[in-house]
């Protein structure tokens, strides 16, 4: 019997170096908090912003991406040219650990412009932490395993975030938004300690 092109136990990060366990670790978990609040932004838009339609969710959401857009290759340049993982890490970490928190924001905001506001800072953090994770990433992965750890990890995350949105749609109708946001940041910061031991791991050159 041909044996399976990716094992059982890989979906449970068996048989993957410590580095890249952690990385994807961290991301199934922050990827799973994003996808409480994603799906249904719009309508949180529309609920807690004045004059909030969809619009405005549009436009907030056009500004992330393209301040993320527009970022992300600097500083990803910027990363190449230094020498050693040390500025890829404190970017990556410090980078999560503001994206996780900045969310908290949406709970006291109730014009566009504000929401505007905190979607390009958003995006600011993502450039940050995005170039970051795949560098790392791409410098640990197991040789002969690139798509197989890859696969694991978007497989991973995709569960966690399909899981996590059917729930938060269910939260914001139970109980609220601003639960279901706070509940967004403290899974994001737990995502995010994931990270931390990653520190002795890093290379000087």
């Amino acid at each position: 019997m041909k044996k399976r092109s990716i094992k059982i136990k890989h979906y449970f990060l068996k048989e993957i170096n410590l580095v890249i366990r952690l990385l994807i670790a961290s991301d199934v978990v922050l990827v799973g908090a994003g996808g409480l609040l994603a799906p249904i932004f719009a309508i949180f838009v529309e609920d807690f912003i004045v004059g909030g339609n969809a619009a405005v969710a549009g436009v907030a959401v056009a500004i992330y991406l393209f301040t993320k857009s527009s970022l992300q290759i600097p500083i990803a340049t910027l990363i190449d040219r230094i020498r050693g993982e040390k500025d890829d890490f404190n970017l990556l970490f410090w980078g999560s650990i503001m994206m996780a928190l900045t969310p908290l924001a949406y709970i006291i905001i109730s014009a566009a412009w504000q929401l505007y506001v905190i979607q390009f800072f958003l995006g600011i953090f993502a450039a940050l932490t995005f170039p970051s994770y795949m560098a790392i990433f791409t410098r640990h992965i197991d040789v002969h395993k690139e798509g197989t750890e890859w696969g694991v990890y978007f497989t991973l995350t995709d569960l966690s975030s399909a899981a996590l949105a059917a729930v938060g749609g269910y939260i914001a109708t139970s109980i609220g938004f601003p639960f279901l946001i706070s509940l967004m940041v403290s899974l994001s910061i737990i995502g995010v300690l994931f990270l931390w031991p990653l520190r002795p791991y890093m290379r000087k050159r």
